[in-house]
């Protein structure tokens, strides 16, 4: 079987790497891809967002399969498309990606399931944002509405920030017709969690857990970022929260979209805050997390491709999940200067050194071969994710090849995990 799949970062080179070790797949697209991408199958120079020339390619070359990484292209309807032609593809329909494409939306439905997630007003207008904000204890979060590459989301410690935050979304346009509308809500003090669900209608099966490191520097200080790193399992989660998201968040969410017309099939990907008075949804997610699914898919014994097409197909029940239950350490290697402006074109040393370690993978994000190497084409870099037999092994594989690899102006954290160290994780 022929499989595309869609996207150029390093969730889409953590899927297309885990998809080639599935049974009965012989050759592997990805569009656009990148540098990581092309070791194990062959990129297209097709963009994400160009739903229609994937369409075409997949028609003409009979792909079994397309799997869609990021979020722009499932708020376009590329599934629609694709559906409407008769080709296989997972991701959720346009209606149901507004769950992440819409912040307005997501927070319209948890309300009416009753899901619990942050107090929160929408806005339209910058100064009534900016009226609601003096009403306010700070810190406080401000959110574009629309899709901005894991950047949309400010907390605003003072009034001043909170100000600036509004006015460069809804009246400098910062993030575009993404920023036109805003959510503003409460901040919400506790530990984040990420959880990822394989939805098929009103059936869904979890995957392992995982914990997401947002902010740029160490001791989750700085700009929220898309992802700076990530840990599997997630240290703070457990069974009888399992058990209470499954009651609150999941059962409501699916009965709501039934009710509204809305069949959500693909993946959902949740975000949590765990406080002290229970779970609370920060977003939800439409597609696989990054850099989360670096870290998730590692640890999966079972056959994705078989998986994926149990979700599309109503079978999830039918199917066992197997993990590797040693725990799994990412961290995320940036250009300088990330989330904030960067520069391209750095060249990449010690990538072959890594290429043969045992229990490690390193997973391309922002780069691009050029003139025989391999340089920096983005914000986000590489991924570098370890298995351990303890998270502090995990951990310290990480981190000895993260010291391997080298590039001008290299930034990461060098805390991911280590508050999983701490604390004794009981992996699941």
């Amino acid at each position: 079987m022929k499989i595309l799949v869609v996207g150029s970062g390093g969730r889409e080179h953590a899927l297309a790497w885990k998809l080639r070790q599935s049974i009965g797949v012989n050759r592997i697209f990805c569009a656009p891809g990148n540098a990581g991408t092309e070791q194990v199958g062959e990129n297209v120079a097709i963009k994400a967002t160009d739903i229609a020339a994937l369409l075409a390619f997949a028609k003409q070359n009979r792909i079994g399969l397309t799997v869609i990484g990021p979020d722009d292209p499932l708020a376009a309807g590329v599934v629609d498309l694709f559906e409407a032609e008769g080709m296989p593809v997972f991701g959720p329909c346009k209606s149901a990606a507004r769950l992440e494409s819409s912040k307005i939306f997501a927070k319209e439905m948890m309300r009416r399931c009753h899901i619990p997630t942050a107090l929160a007003s929408s806005f339209e207008r910058s100064s009534e944002a900016l009226k609601f904000c003096q009403r306010l204890q700070f810190p406080l979060v401000i959110k574009a509405d629309g899709l901005a590459l894991g950047k949309g989301v400010v907390i605003a410690e003072t009034s001043e920030q909170a100000t600036a935050a509004i006015r460069s979304m809804m009246d400098e346009g910062k993030f575009g017709e993404a920023g036109r509308r805003i959510v503003v809500e409460e901040f919400l003090p506790g530990s984040e969690c990420s959880l990822h669900a394989l939805v098929s209608g009103g059936a869904f099966r979890m995957l392992a857990t995982a914990r997401d490191h947002k902010r740029a520097n160490d001791g989750d200080t700085g700009p929220n970022t898309g992802g700076m790193g990530a840990t599997s399992p997630a240290d703070n989660w457990s069974d009888a929260l399992q058990r209470d998201f499954d009651d609150t968040v999941m059962g409501p969410l699916l009965c709501g979209l039934s009710r509204a017309g809305i069949t959500f099939r693909g993946l959902l990907f949740p975000g949590l805050m765990l406080t002290t008075d229970g779970n609370r949804v920060l977003e939800f997610n439409c597609r696989f997390g990054d850099p989360e699914t670096q870290a998730i898919l590692p640890r999966l014994r079972s056959d994705l491709l078989e998986l994926l097409f149990a979700t599309l197909e109503g079978r999830l029940d039918m199917i066992p999940i197997e993990w590797d239950r040693r725990p799994a350490v990412t961290v995320v290697m940036t250009s300088a200067g990330y989330p904030g402006t960067y520069e391209r074109g750095k060249i990449i040393t010690g990538l072959d050194a890594c290429a043969s370690l045992l229990d490690v993978q390193v997973f391309h994000a922002g780069t691009k071969r050029e003139n025989g190497g391999v340089v920096t084409a983005g914000g986000r870099v590489l991924a570098i994710t370890a298995l351990g037999e303890t998270v502090a092994q995990a951990r310290e594989g990480a981190y000895e090849v993260v010291s391997r690899i080298h590039f001008e102006g290299c930034h990461y954290r060098r805390d991911i995990a280590l508050a999983a160290v701490r604390v004794n994780v009981a992996v699941q």
